[in-house]
This record gives structure tokens, sequence and C-alpha cells, in this order.
């Protein structure tokens, strides 16, 4: 049974990884584009490559669900379907959400804005409703200094939410340069995977790899320089990605752990009154502050100095997120 799954987290890297280019000049058939903010000619560049990335995870995903059922007669029981399909209608929310947003695209090119802030939160509580709807994930959790606490309907109609809005909004928040939130996420997604393969459940694993596979042959399109973009299609998905393989995975702390950078990001723009952009402009290949030497985002801690080039300032947050993983094993 592992060559199944083998096989099929090689088919979401193929699908995305060949259908892309296809994508990408159908998007800017349609006038889909913005500015790369941190290029000195700003060119526009297509967005909303969450969208492509979905596809490859679905491919795999009802590829692999097919051949459990029908080829190999061993498939899953009704709860563990139940389960799988909860987290697939999650995911599909929540992107179609994030797509929506990227739909309107400011006069200048700037940006895409299709919602306003306070709209993001509300909307995106429409992906928790299929994991309320099953009661979908552990109640039952060990806390410091008091041990194991069932939390009952408390976890199903109030962290369920909270985690999903929470995960979608924040991942959003550190963005901007040309392969940051695809690199990270191969990376939490990736270690997410073989932690709920190792600790937690096969379908939480299934689910992680196999958008981290996506995430692999999108990152070809999306590193510097950047053919696509991702928009808040991939942000919204990759959050979604990540608390619906903690709560079917029961890796709640592991998530947690692996997300740490999104939590401090939240806190800068929280500083900035979430008004101030992560992305810099760019001088002699180098990344500067648009705020000169104040901090309003992570990536600010590098472009304050002007000594870094997009390249590698992404690859710089890649690392710190493959850190971050590494602490959930030990932790």
């Amino acid at each position: 049974m592992v060559y199944l799954e083998v096989a099929c987290i090689i088919i979401s890297f193929l699908t995305v990884y060949f259908t892309t280019p296809w994508f990408i000049h159908y998007l800017k058939s349609i006038g889909l584009i913005v500015k790369d903010q941190n290029k000195k000619k700003k060119p526009l560049v297509p967005i909303s490559g969450g969208i492509i990335v979905l596809i490859g995870f679905l491919v795999s995903i009802f590829l692999y669900i097919f051949f459990r059922l029908f080829v190999f007669k061993a498939g899953f029981n009704l709860i563990s379907l139940s389960l799988l399909f909860a987290g697939i209608v999650s995911m599909l929310i929540i992107t179609i959400i994030g797509f929506l947003d990227d739909l309107v695209i400011k006069a200048d090119k700037s940006e895409s804005r299709g919602f306003k802030q306070w709209q993001k939160p509300l909307l995106t509580l429409l992906a928790a409703i299929p994991l309320m709807a099953i009661s979908a994930g552990d109640t039952t959790m060990v806390l410091p200094f008091i041990g194991l606490v069932d939390f009952g309907l408390i976890y199903t109609l109030i962290f369920i939410p909270i985690g999903v809005v929470g995960a979608a909004n924040m991942v959003n928040m550190l963005a901007g340069f040309n392969g940051l939130e695809t690199g990270m996420g191969i990376v939490y997604t990736g270690m997410l995977g073989i932690y709920a393969l190792i600790y937690g459940t096969g379908i939480a694993a299934l689910i992680s790899l196999f958008i981290c596979a996506s995430l692999i042959g999108f990152y070809f399109y999306n590193k510097v320089p950047a053919k696509i973009l991702p928009g808040d299609s991939l942000t919204y998905l990759l959050g979604g990605t990540i608390v619906v393989v903690a709560i079917l995975g029961n890796i709640e702390k592991a998530a947690l752990i692996a997300t740490i950078p999104f939590f401090v990001e939240f806190f800068l723009k929280l500083k900035g009154k979430f008004n101030k952009n992560s992305y810099g402009y760019e001088k002699n290949g180098k990344i500067f502050n648009l705020y000169d030497k104040k901090v309003y985002s992570l990536p600010h801690l590098f472009s304050r100095t002007g000594k870094f080039t997009e390249r590698q300032i992404v690859l710089c947050f890649i690392l710190i997120e493959f850190i971050f993983c590494l602490l959930m094993w030990v932790i």
C-alpha cells in the first residue's frame, strides 16, 4: 500500500509542475496580474497560485481514495472517510475565499484586496463548519500543571473556529516575497506530514504530504524571480492545511510550535496597526525597508539593513521555519 501513497505524492507534484505554465497563461489572459513590489521595475505577475496547488492536491487525494476503495478493496471505514472529506471540504472553502479576495485588483495593480480586513476572519469561519459538523479531533488535551482535560463541546464550537480563522489569517500576514510562502509551506507541511505519520493519524499525514508535493511543484515557478504569485488563495489554503492536519492528526502542539514565526508576525503587524506591508523596495539588487529602520514585520529585520537580496531573505526564512519545525520533535 505504501507504493500507492508514493505514487499519489508524485502525481500531486507532476500535476502542479506541468499545468502551472498553462495556468500562468490563463491568469494573464484574464488580467489577474499585480506588481511584483520587490523588483525595481515592478513587473506585472499573475496572482492566485493557490488554485493550482489545490488542484494538484485534489487530483492526488481523489485518486488515492479511488484506488483504496475500488482497486485494492482496502477502503476506509466510515469514520475515517467522513473525517477525510470534512478536511477536504474545509480546505476547498478556505481556498475559494482566498481566491475571491484575489479577484479584485486595485486600479494601480499594486495588490489584490477584495475583502476588508474585518471581513476576512468572518468569511474564513465558514471553513470551520465541516470540521465542527462531524466533531473532528480529540477533545481531550494534556495541559501543563493540570493534566488531562476534556473540553467537550468547547473544543468543537470554540477551539476549531478559532484555529481555522487564526491559522488562515496568520499565514496570510507573513508574505510578500517570491517563494517565501511556498518555501516555508514546503517545510512545515512536510514536517507535519512526517510527524503525523509517526505520532498522529494516516489521514492527516496524507493531506499534509500531498499538499507538500504540490507546493514543491509550484515552487519552481514561484521562486525568485517569480513567474506567478501565490495570492490569498495559497496563504489561506496553507493556513487551512495546518489546522486540518493538526485537528485530524491530534497534533495541535506540534502545529503550534511550527507556526511560532506567524505568531511573532501577528504581534509585529499589530504594532503597525495591520496597515504596514512586509515587502520593501529594490536598490542595487538589495531589498530595503519601506519604513526605514522600523520593524513592523519579520522580513524588516533583514530589509532594514539593506544588505540582503530577496532570494537571501527568503532562504533565511525557510531556514528559520525549518529550525522551528525541528523543535516539534524535542519539545
